[in-house]
Formats: C-alpha cells, structure tokens, sequence
C-alpha cells in the first residue's frame, strides 16, 4: 500500500528525548517500511525514518520556540502539502488532533485518525458530535467513554520494536517515575509512596513551560528527600538503563490517561508497574502479572512490598505478546484494508447507478 503518515511537528520523528505521540509514529512508520509498503511521512525536518520524509518545518517546533511564534501555523501549512498529495495515496493516517476533520469529511479519500490524548476536555464534545463521520481509532476502549458516538473503527494499542528493550531479570534496586511533571501525572504521590515505603525514588521527566510554577511550588520542595532523586528528562537511549534497573514503575495518575506508554516500556525491560486505577490501565497491566493495579496509597505502598513476587520474565513475555509494533502495525494495517474495500464498494456502487441511469 502507498500510505501517508502524519506526525504533529511538536517533536521529530522520533523525538529527541520526550514525546510518546512521536515515538508511536517512529514505531508504526518504520514497521510499515519494513514490511515492504510505500511510506511517505510528513513531519519535521529533523525527524529519522527510512521512508519517504516530507519536511514542514526545519525542526521540531519545541525545540525551536525562539522562532515560532505560532505553531498552529505550520500544522495547516502541513495539512495543504498532505491534500496536494492526496491522490497519491491509499490511505492517509493522521495524528494530529482534529485540525483536519472539516476537510476529510468533504473530500473523498481514505483517511484514518488515531486520537492520542484525552477526550473528556468538554470543548471537543460538540466537535464530534457535529463531525461525527470521520474514521477514528483509540489506543484503549478507556479512551473513547466521554466521545462513545463517535465513528471508531477500531482499539488498536501501542506497540515497540521488541529489540528496543531488553529483559533485566534481576530485581531492581530503586523505583522509577518517567514521563512529564505535570498535576495529573502525580509524582507528589510517587514521592510519597517511595518514602513511606523506605526506598529510593528516580524521577527522569520533563517539565513543559505550562507546569514550571507547578513544580516549583508544589514538586522541588518534596526533592530534598534523601531517598529521592530527580534526573530531569531523559531521552530512548537512557531509557533501557533507567528503566531495566528499577525494581517497578510508579505511576500514580489521577487522570484518565489514554494509554500510557511508559507502561508497555518498563514491561518490555521485565520492569513490573504499579499504577493507580485510572483510564486505560486496566486495559495495559494484567494485575498481578504485569503489575499491580492500586485504588490508594496505601495499596501502593504494600505493593511495593510485594513487587519481589512478580516474574519479571512474565513481564518480557506478555510484552512480546500483546505490545510489538508489529502486532500494532498489523492492527493498523487490517483497519486500512477494510477502509479501502469500503471506499471501493462506494465507489462501484456510485458507478452503476449512474450507469443504470
């Protein structure tokens, strides 16, 4: 198949340090190329890949703030080079939000749009109920609740390459937190479960210029802890170390996360989590297999207690089954296919009865 991907330019393809939208689209690009398909990616100019790159911008827009003064700018600029393109396509997959709902609904192409984030914001429900025909796909079933009449074609959950991480058999000395800092993302309680447990806490995450006064009001004060370590944002190449060495994953959220990456990446280093019931973590984790799933701290902080009797070869195992990219490339590729035969049946249907007439 001739296929179209299209990143947001916030991050290359894949990101430089932070980014899990990015890094999925990196993961499914680079399948689709290895599977023999003709991939054309519309992204950053500093972006990675092996298939065709179409550059919109010099690099990516974050790390470039000196000189964007509005990034929606570049995105609809992106979105005219993908319609120019159109024709040349089979399907066109993108992630970026909503920005091109008015113009898939009224041109006729194969499009598919996967939804990376929350959609419980109240701003997007009159969105999808007044464009509520375009082909969407979720990353859990979690994810769809607040926009459920929405057109999904379909759960298709993140996969990676299964060589990116490697198995740690041996049990971890500290807990890890890795991602953003941010008030949903709640390390204060990973902090909190680190210390009323007696161990040590790494904390590798970002801080986005939205969050800085959160973390200096709320967070840096809660760093002078002995047991805790904060190491700023760490980029994939850190990531096997950081994650493989820990003995679980913290991740206390307190919202409805929509899949949650780091998950599926500490399981395929046989790191086990222990999360907070929210959103799509009872889709990602099988508790008490690949983690435990807690309603309170203190649950978390017995867990912690009993992280020891998870098999962290069980972790590398359930990994490889349910989360590869290629598992998440074949999904994809099974919704293409069932989109394309739908646009050919209209097609052919469009053609006879205007021959009948």
């Amino acid at each position: 198949m001739k296929i179209a991907q299209v990143a947001p330019l916030w991050e290359s393809v894949p990101p430089k340090l932070y980014g899990g939208t990015e890094r999925v689209v990196s993961y499914l690009t680079e399948e689709l190329v290895n599977q023999g398909h003709d991939v054309t990616l519309f992204a950053s100019g500093d972006s990675v890949t092996r298939a065709n790159l179409v550059p919109v911008t010099e690099r990516a827009l974050r790390l470039d703030r000196g000189n964007v003064m509005d990034p929606i700018v570049h995105h609809v600029r992106m979105l005219e080079m993908v319609f120019e393109q159109a024709h040349e396509f089979d399907v066109i997959h993108f992630h970026t939000d909503y920005l091109h709902f008015p113009v898939v609904k009224r041109l006729p192409l194969t499009t598919l749009t996967i939804l990376h984030g929350r959609l419980d914001i109240p701003d997007l429900i009159p969105l999808f109920r007044q464009i509520s025909d375009v082909n969407v796909v979720s990353v859990s079933d979690a994810q769809r609740n607040p926009v459920h009449w929405a057109n999904w074609r379909g759960t298709v959950y993140h996969g990676l390459p299964t060589e990116l991480y490697r198995l740690r058999a041996k049990l971890g000395s500290y807990l890890a937190f890795l991602g953003r800092i941010s008030p949903e993302k709640r390390v204060d309680r990973a902090i909190q479960i680190a210390k009323q447990a007696g161990k040590e806490l790494k904390i590798a995450a970002k801080i986005d210029s939205v969050d800085r006064d959160y973390f200096e009001s709320k967070i840096k004060p809660l760093l002078t802890d002995p047991l805790i370590e904060y190491i700023g944002e760490i980029g994939q190449g850190e990531k096997n170390e950081f994650l493989g060495n820990a003995s679980a994953l913290l991740f206390p959220i307190d919202w409805p996360e929509p899949f949650g990456l780091v998950m599926i990446e500490a399981m395929a280093c046989g790191t086990p989590t222990i999360a907070y019931r929210n959103g799509s973590v009872p889709e990602v984790l099988e508790d008490k297999k690949t983690g435990f799933i807690v309603n309170s701290l203190q649950d978390a902080v017995r867990a912690v207690d009993r992280i020891s009797l998870l098999s962290r070869h069980t972790c590398r195992t359930i990994f490889e089954q349910r989360f590869s990219a290629s598992r998440m490339t074949g999904d994809y590729l099974r919704i293409y296919g069932a989109l394309s035969s739908e646009e050919t049946d209209a097609a052919e249907k469009l053609e006879t009865l205007r021959s009948a007439a």
